[in-house]
């Protein structure tokens, strides 16, 4: 005998969550994909809202008041696991797992916009950036310890079900959430208007949702950072330093930098040129830079590059020298950098490509094509 236990509503949700998860999960490992990751991040968190309120107003099975949702009854599954009472929905193992996985992957939607606002400056918590962007790395490293766990409980609700497929197969479990039924007796359960009115406008929502994030600079990746035009707060800044290699913000290396790199002495042997200035463009370009320099900004690169050159006790000039450079480059194949696109390790604006307005996007990051 076969029972409709999970109706479409079910079934497309669970399809849809594996499926965003998954893009979450591999968009994570590239930061040029960030703002992917952020999208289908918030889609998983809207799937987990329409589930939680699937689980009060939806049938039979999906209600969470038909969990069995009781330490003794888990005790009593675990005690008779190889020969356990049927349960038309799910088991009291399940219903836990799912339970957390619910409630886990909210907090993990909910650490990764607050990190994604922290860090980046951008997204629904964006406002937050200037009164905690110092606590960046707090944030990015919560979102990651409550991300592991749910995917450890990911990983005991698959193990769950392989190990139910393998020691009851006829009830077909696995097959259900793609077919609706299970091969048990139990009443099969019908939608009511109210449940397919509610699952239809929550879908056509999610479509809208796709189709407004992708168009651009949406509430959802908009960044708190605009370009900045420096010609038009330092002339002498841009027409000195741009006129022999990347136009470097002022916030990529702290004020005792600029301060060494901007003495006389260092600029008639500026990384082997004769950049010797006079003195009133000398101090222009210096008060600029350090008026400007990591310090006073609170970007994720100038708060990590700050935060490297703590112990050094050794003044760096060079950007690329400073330990979070190394360190966010140390992947990056050394022939890229040596290749005729490229040319140095100093040439930013061949990969980032608004470096020169002050901007380092991680969806900004372009490698170029022969690199």
């Amino acid at each position: 005998m076969k029972a409709y236990i999970w109706p479409l509503p079910n079934r497309v949700f669970h399809t849809l969550i594996v499926l965003f998860v998954a893009i979450s999960w591999i968009t994570s490992e590239w930061d040029n994909y960030l703002d992917i990751h952020a999208i289908f991040g918030i889609a998983v968190g809207l799937l987990i809202l329409f589930r939680i309120v699937w689980g009060f107003i939806g049938p039979e099975y999906s209600k969470f008041s038909t969990w069995p949702l009781h330490i003794d009854e888990l005790w009593e599954f675990a005690k008779n696991f190889l020969n356990p009472k049927k349960y038309a929905g799910h088991n009291p193992a399940a219903s836990f797992v799912l339970l957390s996985i619910l409630v886990v992957g909210i907090l993990v939607v909910l650490s990764g916009l607050l990190a994604y606002g922290v860090q980046e400056g951008k997204g629904l918590f964006s406002f937050l950036h200037d009164t905690f962007f110092q606590k960046m790395e707090v944030f990015e490293e919560l979102h990651e310890f409550i991300t592991n766990i749910f995917f450890l409980l990911i990983f005991a609700h698959l193990s769950g079900v392989m190990i139910d497929r393998l020691l009851h197969p006829k009830t077909q479990t696995l097959k259900s959430i793609v077919t609706g039924y299970k091969s048990i007796e139990a009443t099969s359960v019908r939608l009511n208007s109210l449940q397919k009115l509610f699952a239809s406008l929550f879908f056509i929502g999610l479509s809208i949702f796709f189709s407004y994030s992708i168009s651009g600079q949406n509430i959802f990746i908009k960044s708190k950072y605009k370009e900045i035009e420096y010609e038009k707060h330092s002339a002498i800044f841009v027409e000195e330093c741009a006129a022999c290699h990347t136009l470097y913000p002022p916030f990529l290396l702290p004020k005792s930098s600029w301060k060494q790199l901007m003495k006389q002495k260092e600029l008639e042997n500026h990384f082997g040129d004769d950049a010797s200035l006079n003195e009133e463009d000398r101090i222009s370009i210096l008060n600029f830079l350090v008026k400007n320099s990591a310090e006073f900004s609170t970007k994720e690169s100038a708060n990590y590059i700050l935060n490297s050159l703590k112990e050094k006790k050794k003044y760096i000039i060079a950007i690329t020298d400073t330990p979070y450079w190394k360190k966010r480059h140390k992947n990056i194949d050394k022939n890229i950098f040596s290749s005729k696109e490229v040319k140095s390790k100093a040439n930013c604006k061949a990969c980032h490509t608004k470096v020169e307005r002050g901007l380092l996007e991680d969806n900004q990051i372009k490698i170029p094509n022969g690199a």
